[in-house]
């Protein structure tokens, strides 16, 4: 995942360049979307159903590269989420800021009484 959003994008030209203050989210959520995000975070993010942001918790950076270091399991849907193709780095449980986003390798259909899971080690985030 390196497909920064515009906010992102923004925050660290201004950071690096300008020495302007970018104080980073104390937690990063996953958000998970039926369609492309894309830079402005226009696609469309699961709601209702039992659905809610998960905190991701990451490795230390090497190699300019972040690995999931826990598993992020999502609640049970109550009602089915439809196909999900995309997921998000939020700064916030609710609104906030998309910070990264990428498609799935995979899209996952999300049905009534189903639960996902992405397994600590399989989210990887880039800087190449």
């Amino acid at each position: 995942m390196a497909e920064f959003s515009n906010y992102l994008e923004n925050k660290l030209l201004d950071h690096v360049l300008k020495n302007t203050s970018y104080t980073s989210p104390t937690t990063v959520y996953v958000g998970l979307y039926t369609s492309n995000p894309n830079e402005g975070n226009t696609g469309t993010e699961i709601s209702g159903g039992g659905y809610a942001r998960q905190v991701l918790s990451v490795t230390t950076a090497s190699g300019g590269i972040v690995t999931s270091s826990a598993d992020v399991t999502f609640p049970q849907a109550t009602t089915n989420w439809g196909t999900i193709s995309h997921i998000a780095l939020l700064d916030a449980i609710t609104s906030g800021n998309m910070l990264m986003y990428t498609s799935l390798t995979t899209s996952k259909v999300i049905e009534t009484d189903d639960i996902l899971k992405i397994n600590s080690g399989s989210l990887t985030v880039s800087l190449d």
